[in-house]
């Protein structure tokens, strides 16, 4: 499968954007998707997952209440609704799908995204 990202940018603290993760070569629904996130020089962490049919999610800690993960299957498209934005959400996020479950173990995930840039200005 075939993971693209999109809508990274520039935003202001307190702003938001969304990020969409279109995908292609199987099935949509047989993937439960997750959001990571990279800082400059720090590891790639655990933003958000959503299960099958996009009844389950988890949060980490750092962004519940603020990030929204969701999915459209009618689109094969993942999305990252996040909200009141951090100088230190910035990063490179990341789309990744597994078939097992909705895990918060990147190396739990078969296929990844390219990665779209977020940079939050104070």
């Amino acid at each position: 499968v075939q993971l693209q990202a999109s809508g990274g940018g520039l935003v202001q603290a307190g702003g938001s954007l969304r990020l969409s993760c279109v995908t292609s070569g199987r099935t949509f629904s047989s993937y439960c998707m997750g959001w990571f996130r990279q800082a400059p020089g720090k590891e790639r962490e655990f933003v958000a997952a959503i299960d099958w049919s996009g009844g389950s999610t988890n949060y980490a800690a750092s962004v519940k209440g603020r990030f929204t993960i969701s999915r459209d299957s009618a689109k094969n498209t993942v999305y990252l609704q996040m909200n009141n934005l951090k100088p230190e959400d910035t990063a490179v996020y990341y789309c990744a799908a597994d078939s097992a479950g909705y895990s918060s173990d990147y190396s739990k995930y078969d296929y990844w995204g390219q990665g779209t840039l977020v940079t939050v200005s104070s």
